[in-house]
């Protein structure tokens, strides 16, 4: 789901998401780099210089709730390198895209499922982000 704002496209998470559904979708797809309890690779804030950074935590303890639905999607959808690249960034990213391999319900689902997962404070913290997008 998206809405315009400012003359431009931009994600938002729809409503009737599937929480468990995003559940199981999150352990077959994401798990295996960010953890089954989304707890991320060891020494994620560190980055080695021999490839992309270890993935983050999608807990409390990450970054992910730093950012809003929009980037979130997109990230995820089209992966690490090709969203930054649209932003002017380059950067080596392990984060592949899932757009081939998921339906952006599918995304939704996995997104809402791990925003399941952070305190309230954290959760207002992220909306008030996804606003200001």
């Amino acid at each position: 789901m998206g809405v315009l704002t400012g003359g431009t496209h931009t994600q938002r998470q729809p409503e009737d998401v599937d929480i468990a559904d995003g559940e199981a979708l999150y352990q077959a797809h994401c798990a295996a780099c960010h953890g089954a309890r989304l707890e991320g690779q060891e020494n994620w804030q560190t980055a080695s210089g021999d490839g992309p950074p270890p993935a983050p935590p999608h807990d409390a303890s990450g970054h992910t709730w730093h950012h809003g639905d929009d980037l979130l999607f997109t990230y995820t959808k089209l992966g690490g390198a090709e969203t930054l690249a649209r932003q002017g960034v380059q950067f080596e990213s392990g984060m592949p895209g899932f757009g081939e391999d998921l339906s952006d319900r599918d995304i939704w689902n996995i997104l809402a499922f791990i925003k399941s997962t952070w305190p309230q404070r954290v959760k207002e913290v992220q909306a008030a982000r996804t606003a200001a997008e």
